[in-house]
């Protein structure tokens, strides 16, 4: 399905990914198109629809997620362009910096599969421990190669990371439990998942549809200084943070 010449209709989950496509429509209207915003409130039917051409691209998923979703569904859908990061913390109550964190320090991490890996990658971004290159999204305390403070584990279901940050020496924290919890990554925390994240969210467009102009034209507007301001103003403790 190819895009129609100045119109694009994209499907978002309503925060922050609705928010910040109704922040560029007027910028897309001076550009020459004309922006729909389509709401949606779960992770499925928006690439139902993308992949069925109901929609010209999407923005609510991360990279990890899409690639799971064309794998179990046989959709072709493609990253266009990365706009932010929900980005995970390693939170501590007992140490204001990575530095001090001591040897045989307790560390809690999330038990899932999905969330696992990703807090172990943030550990190793945080030069904590080093992963077996093959481990990636995937990765389970088994693949550390190198943990030079010898820190302990403590695989925990997720919902239950603010309650037990108290008991360890620090905790990896997905922003949707450790908002809710009054947790604040700039004072709480002691290392911030970043651009690096292979977790970043990004506009989803089926195969084919990358290069189109439209959708060219959409990812470079986002990827503008008064996006990034109004992130930094709307989550000024990093719930939201601009890759570009």
């Amino acid at each position: 399905s190819t895009i129609q010449k100045g119109i694009l209709k994209v499907g978002a989950t309503p925060e922050p990914h609705a928010e910040i496509l109704n922040l560029v429509k007027e910028d897309l209207k001076n550009k020459g198109i004309e922006l729909t915003v389509v709401e949606f409130t779960d992770y499925v039917t928006p690439n139902d629809a993308l992949e069925a051409g109901d929609i010209d691209a999407n923005y609510f998923q991360h990279l990890p997620y899409m690639d799971s979703f064309n794998a179990e569904k046989g959709y072709h859908l493609v990253n266009a362009g990365g706009i932010h990061v929900e980005p995970i913390v390693l939170y501590s109550k007992k140490v204001n910096d990575l530095e001090s964190l001591k040897e045989n320090s307790e560390i809690a991490i999330p038990n899932d599969p999905t969330n696992e890996g990703r807090a172990l990658l943030l550990l190793q971004s945080a030069g904590l421990i080093t992963l077996k290159e093959s481990a990636g999204i995937t990765a389970t305390p088994l693949d550390i190669t190198d943990n030079p403070k010898k820190l302990k584990f403590r695989e925990i279901e997720a919902a239950s990371l603010p309650r037990v940050l108290e008991d360890v020496d620090a905790a990896v924290i997905n922003g949707n439990y450790a908002i809710p919890a009054g947790l604040k990554a700039e004072e709480d925390g002691i290392f911030i998942e970043g651009a690096e994240s292979p977790y970043v969210n990004v506009i989803a467009v089926k195969d084919g549809n990358q290069n189109a102009e439209e959708i060219i034209t959409l990812v470079n507007t986002l990827k503008s200084e008064k996006v990034k301001e109004w992130i930094k103003s709307k989550y000024p403790n990093n719930e939201v943070v601009a890759v570009f």
